[in-house]
Order: structure tokens, then C-alpha cells, then sequence
């Protein structure tokens, strides 16, 4: 009998172990809305400070509902005090990862949204706390209009039970708000923890931050208790804890760590608070093991448990050691502690150093609601955003009665009945998810088989802004295609509202849509650079057409056509920029964009758009945008223009140097000399992302190329004939150079920095292969945005360009970091540039 259960225990913890995986998966996903909006949350339990009238009370401000006057507005202007608030109560705790907000539409008769606010929200609520985003900002950016919805990612998430919405003004004004929640339920049942702070790790050049800088309770006396932070915010931090998940943040924002030194004591304490008595089974703890640097995961653990509050620890406490033998990988990695089922509600454990240093980054329960059934309690599963798969367990260490042979066959068949309970358990949960994977196809083949792809510019921001005038679809509905997202239906069960998109957003509302003489848009631009102060004023000198020399034509678009011209005399014109790499008596090459007289209004005023913003692109690597004419018909844009051409055609007509010298008289060129035009590339880029800027087509036949192999990048290729077949057209309309665009790009129309990394890499290509070739030439369009379609499922059947002849291999681990199909985990330019400076000159 003994061994059956011994048996039975083993397969329970393996079960136990898969359930942590599919616990932490959830929690991936834990966005669902939370009930303002579909009425889940009654009206009861939306309560405010006050209200300007009965149609306008608190039951009202629910996102893009219409109910009574259009939303919650209260009695008095919020400036200058900031005391009226909208709050909702959830009755128990939630993980909140996004809100959403609206103002008083009402038809078309509102006028009244709030610019910004406050959150503030409580697990008790008693005890009241501002939310602060990462670098300590507690303001967080509205609407600016009374029907978008605006979404905002909490970063950091919290973990509350009611949460309070503080509208803000910079004057005297009525407002009004509607709003929804996103989240799921707190099932983890975590209340506080209280530890050590942080410390820091004084690397050579870089202090090192280990400090739980998201904790939201109390410090004193170098410890912090009565709050949550880091230790569960869903953040795993990664190998090197020096990089970080989160953009613009210190060294070591993903761990908190102790040093054994500082701490003064060979281990860290940390107490665990929840909510309500549970029983524990696993304790995850997701560790650092960089070695190298003094960085060990823990030896043992030792933890107490005490069943309440004023009942005492314990005894003894469950000793658990980690073989340090099996950690030589410096990976991170997460460390499952089995807690054997024991009832607590507080939870005391001491981690052990192994080494100098400890760094955690998360720490997760496996742990059920006690039951009125000695030796059983319910573990739930987060399927959506209420509890809907609960299983009887049988916690594995349990004593068990003795085998008198009277009730032995009843222990076995409940053992096997729980087992075959949990499994089915499993299974549910992995046929969910099958069937979101396979909706998330679906909804990727029908957007790739809309009748016209529609291309969103980006730029980075922290909201999404949806335009609402119209009702969310039905889950048997085709969306809107919102930017910067997946079609909604692969990311939505079917009966709950749309889950809204993932970070980072990019925000339609903050772009300048540039169409130039091509039609189509090349540089995507944030708003601000058009709206500068005395941006109604061309910042460039308006040059004599007479000074234009007409020398060929080099290509045409939509709206007009580009010239290649020469100015014969550029000294003799002071209002040009210098200096340029003219001598006196010698003429300047240009590129004439010209407008047709007869183009659109939207087309003049997207062509004078451009030159506004054009103009404040200076870099040694950048195309300079010289001068207008712009008095009379047709408009025209004068820029530089590289006197050796564009970069194709420059590499096509050349062979790659080889040791044994040049062959025949067919022009050669060096690797050296390639790696320095492709870091004059990533020079330029690293300028343009700088600014916010994101080329979307960036490419060798859009980069010039001047004496002494200078590049500047340019944006000419889309309106040349010669190009043609680099483009993919849609429907005879939009065209774009699918080969050189991310999966994201293709399937989702998110144009980004990282794109811009990705298109890059294939020039980068392009120039390690002399140009002699296209960019998987062996691949039909069509297959092509199929592998797109792969990169999105990530099964491995994604394909990559092969390396060059003349490619090293660390090159070559660089093209493939930047088709990385997570774009977070693409390289930024400056780390290129630095990489092709320092590194790729010397490889072989």
C-alpha cells in the first residue's frame, strides 16, 4: 500500500510541476476585461465622490456604454483640488495590467474628457496607494478627444481589490470619464511579503541596481513590508542580469539581489502574507546563476508556516536543498520547491547564499483554498478572468492509514480518481489553448487575405488610442484593423470582450503620414515634428528653378517625378547650406522630387509636410534636403545626390577582392570596405531612431553612394522603374518591399525601430552578397508572406537567408539577431554600429 502511494505521489508532483507551466502561460495573458463595459460588474459596486446630476452618476462611467448622459461626471471641476474620483470595487484581489479610458460622448452632444489623471487603488480597502510607473511618475496621460478609447499599460501591473480613478485639470473645467479594467484574478492569493532592500553591485564603469524599486508598501530600517513589487509582477529577468526586459530603465531593474556581505548574515529572509489560509504545495522561485560574476542560486531553503495570524510557527521548519553540482550553466533559471500541502497563511523562508551574491526576480505559489475535508483542498485554474477549473486535490504529504485491508481498494480508487481529475484538468486547458493558437491562424490567413493591406506608420508610445465610433464586433465578426495589433479574434475567447493589444503600443494618432511624388510612405514621423513652434514657416531657403540643370530622370510615383539635376555654380548661391564637397567652377549633383500641378490638395499638403520635416534630418549619413521652389507650380524639393549613384547598382557592377588579387578589369571591392559602408548605414539609422524616425524602407537601393565610398541614405527607390520588382503590389495600389520586411510588418502592419533592425539585417545581406542576387530569390511573393506567417506560428519552419561566402559567422549571428522573431530581443542600432566599428572589421 505504502509504494502505491508512494507511486501516486510522484505522478502527482509531476502534474504539479506542469501545472506551474500552464499557471505561468495564463498569467502571459492575463488581460481580460473585467466587467465595466459587458456589466459583470454590477452597478453597486461603482461608487464616486460625487456626481453632477442623477443621469450622470458613477453606474455610468463604463467604457463605451451610452447609458443616462454618456458617463460618470462629478459635481465640481477637478482644478484646483484633485479630490473627486470614480472607484470600483472588485470584491476580491486582481493582477490590473491595463486601464482603459473615454470621455462623454453621447452621440456626438458630449464635450467633456479628462487630459490625465491619478490611480490609485487598495487590497483592503483602508490603506490607499498612488500608483507610480517605473521612473516614479504618478500622472498618467488621458484622452484628447470625448470618443477614443485610450489604453494604458500599468507598468508596473498592481494586485488590488478596488482602484480609484482622480481626473486632473491644468484649469478650472467639468469633466466627464468612462472607463474599464484589464486584468485577471489574483489567484496566487499573495497579500505582502516583507524582505531585505536590495543592494548595489559595483561592476567595473556600472553601478548596478538591485533594489525592488516597484514595492508599493513600507521601508524602514533596511527592510520593506506591507506592500508587493518585483518579486511578482510577472517580470522573469534574464542571464545577464545587467540587461533588462523593460526599455530605459538601470542595470539590474529585473532582480532584486543581496549581497551576503552587506546583509551581513548567510541568508536572505523574505515573509510571505496572503489573503486567506491555504495549502502549499510548490514554491517557484525563478533565480540568477551567473557565477562569473558571484552570482549563485540559493544552496537550501527553510521555511515556517504558521496556519493564521496569531497562531505560532511551526515546527520544525522544512529544510529543502538545491544541488549545487547541476547549476555550472550561468543560465537563470526557475527553481520548483515542493511544500508538501501545508496549511498556512504566513510563510517565513530563509535562502541560503551559495555564493556572494543572490538575485531574484520572481517568486510563485502552487497553492489551494482549505476545505471543510480533512487531507483535501481546491487548486483553481485561471482560464479567462474568473476562476472556471477547479480540481479536489489530495495533497502528496499526507500521512496515510494503515493497510488493515478493509479500505485499502477505496484509498487506491480515490488516488487514481483525483489523478484522472487532474488530468482532465490538464487536458481542458491544452485544448484551450490548441484553439486559440489555431483562431490566432485563422485570424493572420483572413487579414492576409483582406482586399487591400492597410499600413499603419509607428512610432513608439505608451497608449493606444481606438477610434470607437463604431460597436466592438461579435465574436463571429471580422474587427477593425486596429494599428499595431493582431486581428482581435485570435487573441479573444469567444465569449468575452476584445482582449486589448500588446506592448508596446503605437499610437495612430501621434503620425504624420508622408506620401512625397512615390504615393507611398517611406518615413514614418512623429507628430511632434510637424508641430514644432514655427513649423508654419518653410525652414528652407527658396532656390531660382533657372539654377536646375535637368540631367536624367530617375524615377516616378503617384504623384510626380524624380529628376537627377546639376547646379552649375552652388558657390554662387549663399543661401545653400556648406560646406559640400564642391570646388569652385564644379557643379552639384541634386535629386529634384517634383509634384504634378495637378496633384491632389492632400498631396501639396503632404508634400510640404515632408520638407518641414525633412529638413531637420542633418547627419553625415543622411541624404540633406538642400532647398524648395515652392513659389509657383510644380513644387519641388532639391536634395543631395552621391555622384557614384545608389548602392545596388554601385556593389552589381563589382566582385568581392579576393586574396590572390583582382581578375581581369572588372572593378573590385574589399570586406573591409563593405563593413565600413554598412556601419555608415547603421550610423545613419542610429540618428533616424533617435528622432522617433522609422524608415520602413531601408535597403542598398536606397543608399547613395559618394567619393571615397561615403553612404547617405536616401528614400528614391520605391519610384524607380529599375527597382519595380523589389515591391509587392496589392490590388494594383499600395506597394511594399516584402523581402526586406519583418513578419510584424507584413501580417500586422507594425512598422518599428526593430523593423527597421530586421530590414537591416537583409541589407546587410544584400551587401555580403555583392548584390548579385534578391533577397530569397527562390521564394515566389506569395511564399514569402508565408514564411512571414511562419515566423508568427514559431514552429520551426521559419526560413532564413543563408549566410555569404565571404560572411564570418559572428556576422552572420548578427543578421540573425536582427530577424530575432521577438522584436524586443532585436539589437538597436547603436549596438550595431558598435558591433560593425569595433568587432566585424577584424573578423576573417
Amino acid at each position: 500500500m505504502q509504494s502505491v502511494v508512494s507511486v501516486v505521489n510522484r505522478i502527482t508532483g509531476v502534474l504539479f510541476h506542469l501545472l506551474i507551466t500552464l499557471l505561468q502561460n495564463q498569467w502571459a495573458q492575463c488581460r481580460y476585461a473585467l466587467g465595466m463595459e459587458d456589466g459583470t460588474i454590477p452597478d453597486s459596486d461603482i461608487t464616486a465622490s460625487s456626481a453632477w446630476s442623477d443621469s450622470t452618476e458613477a453606474k455610468h462611467g463604463r467604457l463605451s456604454t451610452g447609458e443616462g448622459d454618456g458617463a460618470w461626471c462629478p459635481a465640481a471641476p477637478v482644478f484646483p483640488n484633485e479630490s473627486e474620483y470614480l472607484q470600483i470595487d472588485l470584491h476580491k484581489l486582481h493582477f490590473v495590467a491595463l486601464v482603459g479610458t473615454q470621455g462623454r460622448h453621447a452621440d456626438g452632444h458630449g464635450q467633456e474628457f479628462v487630459r490625465s489623471y491619478r490611480l490609485r487603488y487598495s487590497r483592503d480597502g483602508k490603506k490607499w496607494i498612488t500608483w507610480q510607473d517605473r521612473w516614479g511618475q504618478e500622472v498618467v496621460s488621458g484622452n484628447e478627444n470625448t470618443y477614443e478609447i485610450v489604453l494604458k499599460d500599468l507598468g508596473p501591473p498592481i494586485v488590488a481589490r478596488m482602484v480609484r480613478f482622480y481626473p486632473l485639470a491644468d484649469r478650472v473645467m467639468s469633466v466627464c470619464l468612462r472607463v474599464e479594467l484589464y486584468g485577471c484574478v489574483w489567484n496566487d492569493g499573495l497579500y505582502a511579503y516583507t524582505a531585505p532592500v536590495g543592494h548595489v553591485m559595483n561592476l567595473p564603469g556600472i553601478p548596478v541596481y538591485l533594489n525592488d524599486s516597484t514595492y508599493d508598501g513600507s521601508t524602514e530600517q533596511g527592510m520593506q513590508f506591507g506592500g508587493l513589487g518585483q518579486l511578482c509582477d510577472g517580470v522573469l529577468g534574464g542571464d545577464d542580469f545587467i540587461e533588462t526586459k523593460e526599455l530605459r530603465v538601470w542595470p539590474g531593474y529585473d532582480y532584486l539581489g543581496w549581497s551576503r556581505e552587506a546583509l551581513g548574515q548567510g541568508s536572505v529572509d523574505i515573509e510571505f502574507h496572503f489573503e486567506k489560509p491555504r495549502l502549499f504545495n510548490n514554491m517557484q522561485v525563478h533565480s540568477n546563476n551567473r557565477h562569473t560574476q558571484g552570482v549563485r542560486v540559493f544552496s537550501k531553503v527553510e521555511c515556517l508556516f504558521k496556519p493564521g495570524l496569531l497562531q505560532p510557527w511551526s515546527s520544525p521548519a522544512l529544510t529543502l536543498p538545491v544541488p549545487l553540482e547541476d547549476l555550472k550553466d550561468p543560465s537563470s533559471r526557475p527553481i520548483s520547491l515542493p511544500l508538501g500541502g501545508r496549511p498556512a497563511q504566513i510563510l517565513r523562508c530563509k535562502f541560503y547564499f551559495a555564493d556572494r551574491w543572490l538575485l531574484i526576480s520572481e517568486i510563485s505559489f502552487l497553492s489551494g483554498r482549505k476545505t471543510n475535508y480533512p487531507g483535501f483542498y481546491i487548486l483553481c485554474i485561471p482560464t479567462n478572468h474568473e476562476d472556471i477549473l477547479c480540481a479536489w486535490l489530495f495533497p502528496a504529504g499526507l500521512p496515510v492509514a494503515k493497510d488493515d485491508g478493509s479500505n485499502t481498494a477505496i484509498l487506491i480508487g480515490c488516488l487514481v480518481g483525483i489523478i484522472l481529475l487532474l488530468l482532465a484538468v490538464i487536458v481542458v486547458i491544452l485544448w484551450r489553448q490548441y484553439w486559440k493558437k489555431i483562431l490566432g491562424k485563422v485570424g493572420q490567413e483572413l487579414d492576409l487575405l483582406r482586399s487591400e493591406l492597410r499600413v499603419h506608420l509607428s512610432v513608439p508610445s505608451d497608449n493606444v488610442v481606438i477610434n470607437n465610433t463604431h460597436r466592438f464586433p461579435s465574436a463571429h465578426e471580422e474587427p477593425p484593423p486596429y494599428p499595431g495589433s493582431p486581428p482581435y479574434p485570435s487573441l479573444s475567447p469567444p465569449v468575452s470582450p476584445p482582449l486589448p493589444p500588446s506592448v508596446p503600443h503605437y499610437a495612430e494618432a501621434d503620425i504624420v503620414s508622408l506620401q512625397g511624388v512615390s504615393g507611398n510612405n517611406t518615413y514614418a514621423v512623429p507628430a511632434l515634428a510637424s508641430s514644432s513652434p514655427g513649423a508654419d514657416a518653410l525652414p528652407l531657403p527658396e532656390l531660382p528653378r533657372q539654377c536646375l540643370v535637368f540631367k536624367e530622370k530617375l524615377g516616378e510615383g503617384q504623384f510626380g517625378e524624380v529628376h537627377l539635376c546639376e547646379i552649375e555654380n552652388p558657390l554662387d548661391l549663399p543661401i545653400l547650406e556648406f560646406p559640400f564637397n564642391v570646388r569652385k567652377g564644379r557643379p552639384l549633383l541634386v535629386a529634384v522630387k517634383i509634384l504634378r500641378p495637378d496633384a491632389s490638395k492632400n498631396a501639396r499638403n503632404d508634400f510640404l509636410k515632408e520638407v518641414k520635416i525633412l529638413s531637420r534630418l542633418k547627419d553625415p549619413n543622411i541624404i540633406r534636403l538642400l532647398g524648395v521652389c515652392v513659389s509657383s507650380d510644380p513644387l519641388c524639393m532639391v536634395t543631395e545626390y552621391m555622384e557614384c549613384g545608389d548602392l545596388n547598382q554601385y556593389l552589381s557592377q563589382r566582385v568581392l577582392l579576393d586574396k590572390t588579387g583582382p581578375s581581369h578589369n572588372t572593378p573590385t571591392i574589399s570586406y573591409p570596405a563593405l563593413i565600413s559602408m554598412a556601419s555608415q548605414i547603421a550610423s545613419g539609422m542610429k540618428f533616424l531612431s533617435s528622432l522617433n524616425f522609422v524608415h520602413r524602407d531601408l535597403a542598398t537601393r536606397n543608399c547613395l553612394v559618394g567619393g571615397e565610398r561615403h553612404i547617405k541614405i536616401a528614400d528614391f527607390g520605391m519610384s524607380r522603374n529599375l527597382y519595380a520588382g523589389d515591391y509587392y503590389r496589392i490590388q494594383g495600389r499600395a506597394v511594399l518591399p516584402i523581402r526586406w520586411m519583418a513578419w510584424e510588418c507584413i501580417l500586422m502592419g507594425k512598422f518599428t525601430t526593430a523593423s527597421d533592425v530586421w530590414a537591416f539585417g537583409v541589407t546587410l545581406w544584400e551587401m555580403l552578397s555583392v548584390c548579385q542576387e534578391q533577397p530569397y530569390s527562390d521564394l515566389t511573393d506569395e511564399q514569402v508572406i508565408d514564411n512571414a506567417g511562419e515566423f508568427f506560428r514559431d514552429q520551426g519552419r521559419q526560413v532564413y537567408l543563408s549566410r555569404p561566402a565571404v560572411c564570418p559567422q559572428g556576422l552572420y549571428e548578427l543578421m540573425l539577431s536582427c530577424w530575432n522573431r521577438d522584436c524586443k530581443l532585436r539589437p538597436s542600432f547603436a549596438n550595431i554600429h558598435s558591433f560593425l566599428t569595433e568587432d566585424a572589421m577584424n573578423m576573417v
